[in-house]
């Protein structure tokens, strides 16, 4: 059995609102629910997406050679394995062995084998490896500087005299343009990328079954991405990054376009960890993920062995609660959230008739607007979201379509505007500030996206008499970005499913401006995590200059401790802090870092699920050469609550209470605290709540310990739940079901374009585990998560004695540590193949009769000897007739 990720359906959207607004902040007896001045991205539009995975990863029981295990008992149990998995009789092939970060495999077997392989002596967990997709850019100009004052990098290069020097960044990405002027010139290697290695060629996509990774040495970067991230963390020339003297080690893990997947970029990570690198970036990541993710593993041990990993937490803002991915997720690595840049530096465009300049941002592969001239009269058409039935507002035939952004994909707007004659389409923004949108394939119009204020202006145009247009200026324009400094909108939440702390910090990354290959035009500006995570890549290069001394387990606790908590983005001027599990420690501040002479550790306090008082201990040591004294103290942050989906805002706050209010440190001395967290009460479902320890030295500097719980018992959260389309229909899944429909298989998995199609069997169903008509004949469940699950297992059960197939071995499926599902609306299927285990662990085909698949479900964090720990579901009655 092996569950899937791809897309199924579309249906009528379906949006949910609500929400009080408050004045100022209140007290954990008085709390109350916020509403933000503009709605958040939401990936909820009531369409249906199936989830698919297709590669795995099987771990194996021992840790990897890096965690103490002999390299010999690592190929021993490889060995092991393969001998078990012959004698079983398990199909499958071989892609990567692991031993140095992660002991295991990554394969290729046929989808029903997943449970049989979970059995075989040796293993102890088995994960999807999962497929990571780029974001696009849009070409610019050169725009660093405003980004660099907001961490204070700055003033490290300038007035401290730090550039990273000595120091080897890894950027693992889709290569890096080492031709490039400011990131080195010349050829491969040169002085700035000195070392580097293409893991899979220019025409790999992993989405692309047909091709395969073709190895080199040489990790030029085709597609863009790469190069703009090492601009960020390092560029030195007409862009300055944050750490322009470092050298670059270039780890490209995607081809020109499409997707990597998880077990290649741990053969890159093995490979940084060769080649001595001092910090590897990681400007990817897989969403709604846990920490025990092979890829969040392998980079918590390239930390112990001295490696600082620093990640983006995620672009998934718009789908909920627990949306960080791994490797970020890593519980030793610096997973990183995204601020917006404080100004954008774009082209520009000038209105008529009232002559305003508007800056704008291309779209995509859409074809870029002139360089002179003017656009054709602009008309208003709405959404145009023909998949949820919005359809044109207007017709813009032989015109400039208006559209506002929202609901739908920018590629499907933008298809169905020049579908309808449109000769460009502009896109305003639906929340305050500028926008990069990518995924247009151009069709012979160009796209632009202007801000919200923009698109306000224009709309007030249109209501007057004469006509609007666009006249093209072919200059750029500096304007104040209005969400500058705020947490930005694509930003993933935290917790991790283990109710640790994440993310742990936060750098600009919304709309920056790097270097990008030269055959691109030099310079583009990209948002997302991918460009604050180089941003503290580059600040702990800076950090680990001025302080040799501190080990890569440190470094996280210092910048934590000099972070700068920023405002809520849903009304900045209200007074309230963003939320613990959105920003983490908050804003990067280098200096503050470079010049600490007060550690307080932990650096971050993740309390779990509290449901009574929770008392934990700080250390604050004083590194300076006097006497210092320090006043304790609590800032409370917003809460969040309800659906994990589209969650909701508060106010309500825990008490902090401290075992003394005051301390004095000697120089080189150290003091603990006891310090006590009463949580809010619970008016609130499902509320995650935080704040910050406050450590202010008497003539000095504040330091702060972030902290972040949930709120009641975890385990009364849902984990498989029906779910309701766009119409309002609520499907009781999981679901029996077959497939009906699908263009293209991969074993039993629907590799086609639209996922296939899935159809009910609630009175049950007969299967000849056959091929008919181009499709296989086998029960599919199918099911959604609404949270995370630990262990997922369905076991076979036969119908006439209501017992297992066999006392021991009767799994037909079991998987680990199981994501949530991307949205409120999505869902995993898993096929089954009528076989099992038999008592000799060999694959076996049951008998034709008649079974029910048993579902049982894990919550995250649940006790799996505690029975109220686990979900189950048992299917109709599945008949297997082979005919």
């Amino acid at each position: 059995m092996v569950p899937h990720r791809t897309r199924l359906a579309s249906l009528a959207g379906l949006t949910l609102v609500a929400g009080l607004v408050a004045a100022a902040p209140a007290s954990a007896d008085d709390a109350s629910e916020l509403a933000p001045l503009h709605p958040a991205p939401s990936a909820e539009n009531g369409e249906l997406t199936h989830q698919a995975d297709g590669l795995w990863f099987i771990e194996l029981e021992s840790p990897p050679t890096t965690a103490g295990t002999s390299s010999a008992q690592v190929e021993n149990e490889h060995e092991a394995f393969r001998a078990e998995a012959e004698e079983s009789g398990l199909e499958y092939t071989e892609r990567h062995s692991f031993g140095d970060l992660w002991n295991g495999f990554s394969v290729e077997m046929d989808d029903a084998q997943v449970g049989t392989a979970r059995e075989i002596p040796g293993v102890s967990a088995i994960y999807p490896v999962v497929t990571y997709e780029v974001p696009e850019g849009d070409t610019s100009v050169p725009d660093l500087d405003t980004a660099l004052p907001m961490t204070g990098s700055d003033i490290a290069q300038n007035e401290l005299g730090l550039t990273g020097e000595g120091l080897r960044v890894a950027v693992m990405d889709t290569g890096v343009d080492y031709t490039h002027p400011d990131l080195g010139g010349g050829g491969f290697p040169n002085d700035r990328v000195v070392t580097g290695y293409d893991f899979v060629g220019d025409d790999f996509n992993a989405g692309d079954p047909t091709t395969v990774p073709a190895p080199d040495d040489d990790p030029q970067d085709c597609h863009g991405h790469g190069t703009h991230v090492a601009g960020i963390v390092g560029a030195r020339g007409e862009v300055t990054g944050v750490a322009p003297g470092v050298d670059f080690g270039a780890y490209k893990v995607f081809g020109c376009e499409g997707s990597t997947t998880s077990d290649i970029m741990i053969a890159a990570m093995e490979r940084a960890l060769a080649d001595d690198m001092d910090v590897l970036n990681m400007s990817i990541g897989s969403a709604h993920s846990w920490p025990q993710y092979p890829t969040a593993v392998a980079s918590d041990n390239l930390v112990d062995e001295g490696m600082v990993v620093v990640a983006s937490i995620g672009n998934e803002g718009d789908t909920g609660l627990y949306s960080a991915g791994a490797p970020g997720l890593g519980e030793d690595v610096i997973g990183v959230a995204s601020y917006d840049n404080t100004h954008i530096r774009s082209a520009s465009a000038t209105a008529n008739p009232s002559g305003e300049t508007l800056a704008y941002m291309e779209m995509g592969e859409a074809s870029p607007p002139p360089a002179s001239g003017e656009t054709d009269e602009l008309v208003h058409v709405g959404r145009g979201c023909p998949s949820l039935g919005d359809e044109l507002e207007a017709d813009p035939e032989g015109r400039t379509a208006l559209m506002v952004r929202g609901a739908c994909t920018f590629a499907e707007k933008y298809d169905a505007a020049v579908a309808a004659g449109a000769t460009g389409v502009v896109m305003y923004n639906n929340v305050p500030g500028m926008f990069a949108g990518g995924g247009i394939v151009d069709q012979g119009a160009f796209s632009i996206g202007i801000s919200d204020t923009s698109g306000a202006h224009l709309l007030e145009l249109l209501e007057g008499d004469e006509p609007v247009t666009l006249s093209w200026t072919g200059e750029s324009t500096t304007i104040p970005n209005p969400t500058g400094g705020l947490i930005s909108s694509f930003s993933s939440f935290g917790l991790s499913p283990d109710l640790a702390l994440k993310p742990d910090i936060g750098a600009p990354g919304g709309l920056i401006n790097s270097t990008y290959p030269m055959a691109k035009g030099g310079y583009a500006t990209i948002s997302g995590t991918s460009m604050s995570s180089p941003h503290v890549a580059g600040g702990v290069a800076l950090l680990l200059e001025a302080r040799p001394d501190l080990g890569a387990h440190e470094v996280r606790d210092v910048l934590q401790n000099s972070a700068d908590p920023k405002a809520w983005w849903g009304d900045p001027d209200a007074g309230y802090t963003d939320n613990v599990h959105r920003q983490g420690a908050g804003m990067m501040d280098v200096p503050g870092a470079v010049l600490a002479t007060t550690a307080v550790t932990p650096g971050k306090l993740s309390l779990g699920a509290t449901e009574g008082e929770v008392t934990e201990t700080i250390t604050i040591a004083n590194d300076g050469d006097e006497e210092a004294t320090y006043t304790l103290d609590h800032e409370s942050a917003l809460g969040t609550h309800g659906n994990t989906f589209t969650p909701g805002y508060n106010d309500a706050s825990a008490e902090v209470a401290f075992d003394r209010d005051e301390v004095t440190v000697a120089p080189g001395g150290t003091a603990e605290v006891q310090v006590t967290f009463t949580p809010p009460a619970q008016d609130f479902q499902q509320m995650i709540y935080g704040g910050y320890v406050s450590v202010a030295e008497t003539g000095g500097e504040t330091y702060r310990v972030p902290y972040a719980a949930y709120n009641g018992d975890y385990q009364q959260i849902e984990a498989m739940t029906p779910i309701t389309d766009g119409s309002g229909n609520v499907l009781e899944l999981p679901w029996l079901t077959r497939i009906t429909e699908c263009g293209a298989f991969s074993g039993l998995e629907c590799v086609g374009e639209g996922g296939g199609t899935f159809e009910n069997q609630p009175e049950g169903a007969a299967y000849t585990l056959e091929w008919v008509d181009g499709l296989p004949d086998v029960p599919y469940v199918i099911a959604h998560f609404d949270h995370h699950v630990t262990l997922l297992e369905m076991t076979v059960v036969d119908e006439r004695t209501g017992r297992p197939v066999h006392p021991d071995r009767n799994v037909g499926v079991s998987v680990d540590h199981v994501n949530r599902s991307a949205t409120g609306t999505s869902f995993f299927s898993y096929a089954w193949d009528g076989t099992v285990l038999d008592r000799h662990d060999r694959i076996t085909p049951v008998r034709d009769g008649q079974y029910r698949l048993e579902a049982r479900a894990l919550k995250a964090l649940g006790d799996p000897d505690n029975p109220d720990h686990w979900e189950t579901w048992t299917s109709p009655v599945i008949t297997i007739d082979r005919g």
